[in-house]
């Protein structure tokens, strides 16, 4: 059987922190398929501080990168304004996609719907349905 791959997952967030937090709660509540899952925080600055670094970024989009895409989610503001320019100049792989969704929720959808196999549109499209989720 041939070996599955998977979609990547980039979180990209002004804090180290709650980009490696998130990663490590997607992979909590995905399950032992998430395992397969490449999933790759990309948070903070170089020196350790807040903010975006789009070489951070382009490393992780290009670790997490198994030939069948990467989507990245952003936290907020420059997150999101680094990663659009790193899309228009064209410094992140072929199938690089910012999707825009809740970067927790979002995050656990396309790690989620990624292990089962999914291709990149149907994980671009589970985290971005999670802005439906309703919580009351």
């Amino acid at each position: 059987m041939p070996e599955v791959k998977h979609v990547g997952v980039v979180l990209v967030s002004h804090s180290a922190a709650v980009a490696e937090s998130v990663a490590a709660l997607c992979k909590a509540l995905a399950g032992g398929g998430a395992e397969a899952v490449p999933v790759r925080p990309a948070g903070g600055t170089p020196d350790g501080g807040f903010g975006t670094d789009a070489d951070l970024i382009a490393a992780a989009a290009r670790d997490a990168d198994q030939g069948a895409g990467v989507v990245l989610l952003a936290d907020l503001g420059s997150a999101v304004l680094t990663v659009k320019a790193l899309v228009e100049d064209e410094e992140l792989p072929e199938q690089a996609r910012l999707v825009d969704a809740p970067f927790v929720e979002g995050a656990v959808a396309a790690v989620v719907t990624s292990s089962t196999g999914a291709d990149l549109a149907a994980v671009e499209g589970a985290a971005s349905e999670a802005y439906d989720y309703r919580k009351v």
